[in-house]
């Protein structure tokens, strides 16, 4: 069983969650500070290649089963069309603004 995008507890992290979901790009860096910086199993990554090859190019998609720390903590069943399905874990910085300034995901 998953959570809803629409039940997700904070409002940048479903937001985000939509944008991967839906394919939308431009909604995904719009979320995100110009600064931005995320991690992949522990290693720092270009954020705008990682998201290429792992959301955009290869047709992303994130099934939410858990949420932690007022929804800024995901267990995600994440699939792509490189990889196929596995269970990630993902977790969010956000600014008071409600900008996503770090992401950090890898295997759970």
């Amino acid at each position: 069983m998953t959570i809803a995008p629409n039940k997700l507890s904070d409002p940048a992290v479903r937001a985000f969650v939509n944008a991967v979901n839906a394919h939308d790009e431009e909604a995904f860096y719009e979320l995100l500070t110009p600064d931005a910086t995320m991690s992949d199993d522990g290693s720092d990554r270009d954020l705008r290649v990682w998201a290429d090859k792992e959301i955009f190019s290869s047709a992303g998609h994130m099934d939410v089963v858990t949420e932690t720390q007022g929804g800024r903590g995901l267990v995600v069943n994440y699939r792509n069309d490189t990889w196929g399905e596995m269970r990630t874990a993902w977790k969010f910085t956000v600014t008071d603004g409600g900008h996503i300034s770090r992401f950090e995901t890898g295997q759970a």
